[in-house]
Formats: structure tokens, sequence, C-alpha cells
């Protein structure tokens, strides 16, 4: 190797040795600073026992460690985290992914997380590796053994702990910067305001218990804050079936069916909350309540708190954590401000779209005399009527009905060309009732455009979507 070369090699070594160890001495001075700022919360948290606050780790409620908490972290970092070179590095994907302003976004918010079991634990885990400034979470439960299968950071170590004091201790480790306030507590009327205050920028429900998810959701409409609600992950195992939809819409979850008609009884709240839930139905059944002596006992007189259940839900570890992953991307994206687009939960099979396609040619032979300019197939025509159109006419893209009454809407439904002038294309074609469809024709685009202006502009979006998405 030539003499020049060599020299050039060892000076861009040094050079990256050089930044490297700046790295870490950075990195270190931090998390030094970040451990004498928490001896600074611990020591008022001190204080607060010697006035009576409980010392076991249930007292994460206290007004004390709060304001410590806030502002100790607030004292230490600026509103801006990610002009920190440490932080940026940590979150340099997310960047490239949403960009700089969206993620600023995303550390500026504020998340409560009710409920840290194999769904909650994984949606907050996600929530802190991606930035959010701050986080509240809610659990009085404890970490147990048999929990481990599916806890998103929990280990033997932790066994016995309030799972809400285990993430904070993980959350540490993690993402320091990020405000964790974590609270050994049971959501209820009492608590709704020392949980829900402060303005969150949404609410995740990862609660298995149905009155008091009943009841947060309850108080998230009222409140008008955004929510998303987990459902039952336990007894199933296909992860391609997961979803997220409104309420209405989980037509197939048992829990989703009983938290809907509890919701509507009892609230007069009928849709408008958004869920995750999987299309799969249970796999297994809840296993026997058997007391001590091997016999089989009523679960309820073995109840710690009323409502919450004691017999056990077998559960594949991998599904809670995917419906957490789940949740935590949705909130991710809806902070950023970064849209995505949810299939849609149609109850239409192969056959209907057939029949669709089928109705589609008969149509242009009657109307245009051949079906030379049908340029769809049956696999596009599920597009059109899945994507673009969500199963529904274009006219009633408000309505929720699905499951049965959406098997039968497919006998009124037919596709006809939006501009008459243009081939039945992927991007031309409307999907409607067969009595809109002939009002339809009989009106130029110029004349739909004067008299219902809302419904024309929002047409042209969602086929500017199919030229999108099919490149065109």
């Amino acid at each position: 190797m030539p003499k020049n070369h060599s020299i050039i090699l060892l000076a861009a070594g040094a050079a990256l040795g050089s930044s490297l160890t700046l790295a870490l001495l950075k990195l270190i001075s931090r998390n030094k600073s970040l451990k004498n700022s928490r001896q600074a919360v611990s020591s008022i948290q001190y204080k607060g026992q010697e006035m009576g606050i409980d010392k076991n780790g249930y007292n994460t409620s206290s007004i004390i460690e709060r304001e410590a908490n806030a502002k100790a972290e607030n004292d230490l970092f600026s509103d801006d985290l990610l002009k920190d070179e440490i932080v940026h590095e940590h979150l340099t994907r997310n960047i490239q992914f949403f960009g700089l302003e969206s993620q600023q976004k995303v550390n500026k918010a504020f998340v409560v997380v009710i409920g840290l079991g194999g769904v909650g634990s994984h949606a907050a885990t996600m929530l802190l590796r991606s930035g959010v400034g701050r986080i509240r979470i809610v659990d009085f439960d404890q970490v147990s053994l048999s929990s481990l299968n599916r806890h998103a950071v929990a280990t033997r170590d932790d066994v016995g702990t309030s799972k809400a004091l285990c993430l904070k201790t993980h959350f540490q480790s993690i993402f320091p910067e990020s405000q964790i306030d974590a609270r050994v507590q049971l959501y209820d009327a009492s608590s709704e305001e020392d949980i829900l205050g402060g303005q969150p920028d949404f609410i995740l429900d990862c609660i298995d218990n149905i009155d008091t998810k009943v009841s947060l959701l309850a108080a998230c409409v009222r409140r008008g804050l955004k929510v998303l609600s987990a459902t039952g992950a336990g007894a199933r195992a296909d992860p391609t079936r997961i979803r997220i939809a409104d309420l209405s819409e989980s037509s197939t979850d048992p829990l989703s069916r009983a938290v809907r008609h509890r919701l509507r009884r009892e609230h007069g709240i009928d849709g408008g909350i958004s869920v995750v839930f999987s299309l799969e139905k249970p796999k297994v059944k809840l296993l026997p309540f058997k007391a001590p002596n091997g016999e089989e006992e009523n679960p309820s007189e073995y109840q710690i708190v009323p409502g919450f259940r004691v017999r056990i839900i077998p559960v594949l570890g991998t599904i809670p954590a995917i419906f957490g992953q789940v949740m935590a991307s949705h909130v991710l994206t809806q902070l950023a401000g970064f849209n995505i687009q949810t299939e849609p939960i149609v109850s239409f099979d192969v056959d209907h779209y057939c029949l669709l396609h089928q109705r589609l040619i008969e149509r242009e032979e009657i109307l245009y005399g051949a079906a030379m300019h049908v340029e769809v197939d049956v696999e596009e025509v599920v597009y059109i009527v899945k994507e673009l159109w969500r199963g529904k006419s274009a006219r009633d893209q408000a309505s929720k009905d699905v499951g049965r009454g959406m098997w039968r809407s497919v006998n009124n439904l037919t596709l006809t060309r939006w501009d008459r002038s243009k081939p039945a294309s992927v991007t031309n074609l409307i999907l409607l009732k067969f009595k809109e469809a002939e009002d339809h024709d009989t009106k130029t685009l110029d004349e739909l455009k004067m008299e219902e202006p809302m419904f024309y502009d929002m047409v042209t979006n969602v086929l500017k979507q199919a030229t999108r998405d099919f490149g065109l």
C-alpha cells in the first residue's frame, strides 16, 4: 500500500475514534445528569414519605412526585428535544420517516396508557422508543410470573412489583428524556380526573375488564379526548386478522360487541371510538376455575376487586404484543399528522365481487352497446369496492352498516362510470345503488359540480387515490 494511503487511513481512523469518544463522553455526561436529577426527585419523594405518603411504591399518583418529576425534567431539557445530539441520533429513523416537524409533534405529545399488561406494555414501550415526550402509565396490578410470556420489558426480577413502576424503571434506561408519570391506580369514577386530566393528546385503553372499559370510554367521549381501545387479544393466534376500525364495525369480536351494547344502552354512544380487534374467532375457551383443593368453584367468590376476572384466558403472547404495536403505530401516525388509510372491514366474498364485475359488464352493454371499454378485472373490482368505496355507496359513506347488513347491501349496488366520456377504468368507476346510478347517468359532471359541489369534490379526491395507487 502506498505511504500516503496509509497516512490517510490512519488519519481517518483517528478522526472516527475521536468522534466516537466524544459521543460516548456526551452520553455518559447525559446519563450522569439524569441520575442526579432523579436523585433530587427521590429526595423530594422521601420527604413526602416522612409526611405520611406510602413508601412501598403506591404513592406514584401523589402531587409531590408529579411536581418533582416535571420540575426536574423541565429544568434539564428544553422544549425541543431534537436539538440534543443523542436524542436526535436515537430518533434519526423516525425523523427520516415522518420528517423533522412531524417528529417534533411526537416529542411534544402527551399520551396516557391505561392497563399495562401484554397489550399496554408493548404500546407504551414503542411510544417511548419513538420519542413521545410525556407518557402517563396506569395500572393497579403487579407483575406475575405468568405475565412474562407477553410483557414488553418485565423480567423475573420484576415479579411482585407494580406494573407501572416496573415500566418506569426500564423506561429510564431506554429514553430517559421522556417524562414518565407512573400511577399505581385503578381507574374508576373517583380517579377519572386524576388519570385523564392534563389535556392528553391520546388515551390508550388497554383494560380487559368490561365495566372499567365502558366507564373509561364514556368518559373520553364526554371529555372530547381521542381514544384508541384494545379489545380481546386472548385465545387468538392469527396476526393477519388484526384490524383498526370504528367500534360500530367490530361486529365479529365478542368483547367489542358487549362494550358497544353497554355504551349504547348506558351512555347513548353508538360509535365514534376507534378500536383494535381481531376478525378471528377465539380458538380456545376460558379455563375452568378451581379452588386450591382442585374442585371447581364460583370465580366471583375469589375476586379481590369486584368485577375483575379471576378465570384464566389462554394467551399466545405474540398476539397481545402485536395489538400493542398496532396501537402505538396508529397513535404515532396520528400525532405526527402522517396520513394512512386503514383497510376497511367489508363483508364481501369473491362471489360478491364477481357479481359486481358481471353487473358492470351488463350495464356497459345496455348503456353503450358493448363491454369493450370495461378495463377492470375482478381483482381490480375488489380494490375499487374495498379500498375506494369501503363496500358502500359513494352517497352513503357515513353509514355504519356492517355485518349481515353489508352482505345484503350488495344486492342493491352496482359500478358505473363517473365520467361517461371515459372508459370504465379503475380511476373512473363509482359504486352506487341502482336508483342512484340511474340518476347519475342522466347528469353531466358539470351539472353535478354545480348542484353538489361537496359530493363532486369527495368523489374526485377518492378517484385521485386510485390514480396514485396505480401510478397512473
